[in-house]
């Protein structure tokens, strides 16, 4: 149990990390292709590579009907639909603001998973550390509030409606796929992104301006290997193992990862508010663990509360 639970921190830390960098290889990608199109090949990329590895290791695509309702509902509802929003509004929407607007994950994820989950505990130190955590983000990107929010409103609800469709198909996966495999569970949903966002891209972007320099490919190539088949797969693998709100903290940790490597390949100024408000989120992180901290201190694991 002990060996697991350092596999479960490590692959937790791994996620948070990959996840943070993905900002950086968009936007490098962004400096050569357009949003939309640039996301359909980053999905279909993922999907070739995941097939390969499911060929590798022998894995199944299971095809029975729940599996296949869940694929549906998570090709449209946690890639296409979502991250169509978010590469949308990151148009209008300053990544700070955008960054704060999509911490709302966690709360959302909260509240469906109390609703729909009898077996998922919240309790006070969760949702305490959900309190503070945000409070961190809000210091850490308060610099981004000073326009007047008419100008992206649209913008501001769709990032919001991204992270409460993230967050219900989160919690769907959590109660109906425990006989998902990782792999599977990602191939068909990243095949419809792939397909789906390429043409999306194609009809309404402007493609002419794309060019398949070193940045785009390198690009694509880490987002699709890294940043979809290794954290996707991560994901649903920690999501049955450990309690969906704790994982959904993932979501504060990830700006943080951002800010440093901006900080190291962008020359992007950290200030103390950083500093403050890495620090606060943190402290959340620590605060919605600490039951799971004082079981473990006296040899009392619940896997539900992992």
């Amino acid at each position: 149990m002990k060996a697991e639970g350092v596999k479960i921190f490590l692959v937790y830390a791994m996620l948070c990390l990959i996840w943070g960098s993905t900002w950086l290889a968009i936007r490098f990608g962004l400096e050569s292709l357009t949003p939309i199109y640039s996301a359909g090949l980053r999905f279909s990329m993922a999907s070739i590579f995941i097939l390969v590895l499911m060929k590798i290791r022998g894995v199944s695509l299971q095809l029975d009907k729940v599996s296949i309702r869940l694929y549906l509902i998570m090709g449209f509802l946690s890639f296409v639909i979502p991250f169509g929003l978010v590469y949308w509004a990151e148009q209008f929407v300053p990544s700070g603001l955008a960054s704060v607007l999509f911490a709302v994950f966690p709360f959302f994820v909260a509240i469906f998973s109390f609703l729909f989950i009898a077996e998922e505990t919240i309790g006070i130190y969760k949702i305490f550390g959900i309190a503070i955590g945000f409070v961190g983000i809000t210091v850490i990107f308060s610099d981004s509030f000073g326009r007047d929010i008419t100008d992206y409103l649209l913008g501001m609800i769709a990032i919001i409606l991204s992270a409460i469709m993230q967050a219900s198909i989160a919690v769907t996966i959590k109660k109906y796929g425990h006989h998902l495999n990782p792999l599977a569970m990602n191939l068909v949903p990243m095949i419809i992104a792939g397909i789906s966002m390429t043409v999306i891209g194609l009809l309404i972007e402007d493609t002419s301006t794309n060019r398949f320099d070193l940045n785009a490919i390198l690009s694509i190539l880490y987002l699709a290997f890294f940043g979809s088949l290794i954290t996707f797969t991560s994901y649903y693998w920690l999501l049955k193992k450990i309690n969906i709100v704790i994982l959904s903290l993932s979501a504060f940790i990830t700006p943080i990862t951002a800010l440093i490597l901006g900080f190291l390949f962008y020359d992007e100024q950290l200030s103390n508010k950083h500093f403050i408000g890495a620090a606060l989120v943190l402290m959340g992180v620590l605060a919605a663990n600490l039951r799971n901290l004082l079981k473990i201190r006296k040899g009392v694991i619940i896997k539900s509360d992992a």
